[in-house]
């Protein structure tokens, strides 16, 4: 006569082992799906920023009698340049250069800040603690032209940009490390 050992389902054991491989596959999910979100807003941030420097450099472009406002401007952001400046410069208000290049710089300011998106009467489309700097020739001439855009990232990294564009605010640490910056260079010739 022979005897057959059936074996008759899962042992406890083996159930318990299987559970602790699948939570481990489980947190392995979840921590990337932590990393994406960020990785994701960074790049929204990176978006937004080479929107708003092109969108400037543009309007330096068509309104090149007036280089020298933008050159003069300093950083820009967080409300820095105050109310709309009048005139609005849209369509039927007539505006010289310097009134326009003012309201250009104010546009810009707004979209860097987010007012254009309000969530309870506060700016949510723009970037986190943007600042923007315009840079040229001196005396505005033909030349390189650059606007650089910083903001607070996430997470802290080693800042090797050698840009000062926002860092006297201490709003990006203690040495910089949660400031990214976008730097867009791009010819213009005022005289054209």
């Amino acid at each position: 006569m022979t005897t057959y050992n059936r074996q008759h389902g899962f042992s406890l054991i083996e159930l318990l082992i299987a559970l602790i491989v699948f939570s481990v596959g489980l947190l392995a999910v979840a921590g990337l799906q932590t990393v994406s979100k960020q990785a994701n807003f960074e790049a929204l941030q990176r978006t937004a920023g080479s929107q708003i420097a092109y969108g400037l450099l543009e309007d330096m472009r068509v309104n090149g009698d007036a280089i020298d406002t933008y050159l003069a401007a300093g950083e820009i952001g967080g409300g820095s340049r105050g109310g709309e400046p009048a005139p609005n410069c849209k369509g039927v208000s007539e505006c010289n250069s310097a009134q326009k290049a003012a309201h250009d710089l104010w546009f810009w300011e707004q979209a860097l800040d987010g007012n254009f998106e309000m969530n309870d009467n506060v700016g949510a489309g723009g970037l986190v603690l943007p600042t923007l700097c315009v840079g040229g020739p001196v005396g505005g001439g033909a030349g390189i032209y650059t606007v650089t855009i910083a903001w607070r990232g996430t997470t802290s990294l080693t800042n090797g940009n050698a840009s000062a564009c926002g860092t006297a605010g201490g709003n990006y640490g203690a040495a910089n490390e949660f400031r990214r910056i976008m730097q867009i260079p791009t010819y213009i010739d005022p005289t054209l």
